[in-house]
């Protein structure tokens, strides 16, 4: 971290000193988490349903927390506490955590991308990360840090050194978004799409849209925003922005329809004549910043997917609008590596396994499908899907559809799991799956018997679902079963 003073933390919060401590002594950082804490830094205690962060204050010091900061009001016995360790309280310490952020923010002269959409945000981040690291000074959001939490801890890992901080934003409720941008400030912005997630508390594909467009009209005018053109909603998130927009498509999307009138033009980037193989994507990049001229750059990433293809497309275009060369970040994608559980490859003896158990929505869930429906050279193509969460009143009908899509590609097998699935095998059956090719089960622990006796040497078996599924214990007993990993 830069320097940060207690007095900082106090005027930043409004926080009130209940015992003593020098108010100049230096912070080295904030933490929130007892079994992390370094010496010297602030501890803030959050609460949660369950439990009271006061409650940690003493461990918090003796851990070596040169300062807490406790939720006023909570179990508090400060007499109990060193005395060489300062005190002050707040109403709402994760309030505060935001505003000490959004004081640390201030600090800090490099370029702040945002990033958010309803897939691909993790990747999108990584990518971008892993294209700048050799060359530039970067930082990025830890795992998904992307709430009002994660992103003041992803702030405090940038210092004056830092020339890009790439902070992935979530959301699942109105305002988050705006809320999130006003903590981090962001200089630029990636919308990778819009799609049917968090609908139960978005309300509809709408009000995702106008959520994550908030992360553009937060953009000041000499900021950039990278927008997907092949998504319906990027002409009203673009009208939101006073920002320069740069556009990535596959196949020409602004052409296909995404925009009308002056704007029907090809987009800033892009990928054109995909190719997928055991290495990963080939295609053809084109744009007025690509090197080739009118014939472009033919690139192959290791990432697998269309999806994967749009994510890197956006990465690309965020190097445009920070001002890098795509001469000096191409001969870097072929280096990029997907992050775990997001169409991780494991290969065991007899068996291939894409685990894409972090979580799923039907935008995600889709492409995955598309990814496993292309993958030749194998003897059946097996589905495994958990229950998407959060998609509210429109729940049954999205599993229905997407296990229509998934029998409409051709996969052979489907295995469902979970209560919300039972639509998705319906789907299956009716998009002419025949029935013993389609197998529920209710949780996750009935599916891993049923898989490993499911499956047979040269098939291709993709593990998707929402987070709280944890299909990840399925890829685990595959992995114990059949020996380590191989390859």
């Amino acid at each position: 971290m830069n320097r940060l003073r207690l007095r900082d933390v106090l005027a930043a919060t409004g926080a009130v000193l209940v015992r003593g401590g020098d108010e100049d002594v230096t912070l080295i950082g904030v933490s929130t988490d007892t079994r992390t804490l370094g010496a010297g830094e602030l501890f803030v205690a959050l609460d949660g349903p369950s439990f009271d962060g006061n409650r940690f204050a003493a461990a918090a010091a003796g851990a070596g927390a040169t300062a807490l900061l406790l939720r006023e009001g909570g179990a508090l016995d400060v007499d109990a506490l060193p005395a060489n360790v300062a005190v002050a309280v707040h109403p709402n310490p994760r309030r505060a955590l935001a505003d000490i952020g959004a004081w640390y923010r201030s600090t800090l002269a490099c370029s702040v991308v945002g990033i958010t959409g309803s897939c691909g945000k993790t990747t999108t981040k990584n990518i971008l990360r892993d294209l700048l690291a050799q060359s530039y000074p970067v930082v990025a959001s830890p795992s998904s840090f992307n709430n009002d939490i994660g992103v003041p801890h992803t702030i405090f890992l940038a210092d004056e050194k830092t020339s890009v901080l790439a902070i992935e934003m979530g959301t699942n409720h109105p305002g988050e978004i705006a809320t999130l941008c006003r903590i981090a400030r962001p200089t630029g912005g990636i919308i990778t799409n819009v799609g049917a997630s968090h609908l139960e508390g978005l309300g509809s594909i709408d009000g995702v849209a106008r959520e994550k467009g908030d992360l553009a009209a937060s953009l000041p005018r000499d900021g950039f925003c990278v927008l997907n053109a092949d998504c319906r909603f990027t002409p009203t998130i673009s009208a939101r922005t006073a920002a320069r927009v740069i556009t990535f498509s596959i196949e020409g999307g602004i052409e296909n329809g995404a925009l009308s009138g002056a704007a029907a033009q090809r987009a800033d980037l892009d990928a054109s004549d995909l190719y997928f193989h055991a290495s990963g994507t080939t295609f053809r990049l084109r744009g007025a910043d690509v090197p080739g001229g009118e014939q472009g750059a033919e690139v192959t990433s290791p990432l697998l997917g269309t999806h994967n293809v749009q994510n890197l497309l956006a990465a690309l275009a965020a190097c445009l609008g920070l001002g890098i060369s795509l001469e000096d970040v191409l001969p870097r994608i072929g280096q990029l590596s997907g992050g775990r559980q997001r169409m991780e490859r494991v290969q065991l003896r007899g068996l291939t396994v894409f685990d894409d158990s972090y979580n799923a929505n039907p935008e995600s869930l889709n492409a995955a499908v598309r990814v496993l429906a292309g993958l030749h050279g194998f003897e059946r193509r097996v589905l495994v899907l958990g229950d998407m969460l959060e998609l509210g009143e429109l729940a049954a009908e999205l599993h229905h559809e997407v296990g229509r899509n998934a029998a409409a590609a051709g996969i052979d097998r489907i295995v469902l799991v979970g209560e919300l699935a039972k639509a998705a095998a319906a789907g299956a059956l009716e998009g002419g799956l025949p029935k013993d090719a389609v197998v529920h089960v209710e949780t996750t622990s009935q599916a891993i018997p049923l898989v490993e006796q499911l499956v047979r040497d040269g098939d291709v078996v993709l593990v998707k679902g929402s987070r709280r599924m944890k299909l990840e214990a399925i890829v685990q007993e595959l992995v114990e079963r059949r020996g380590p990993p191989v390859g």
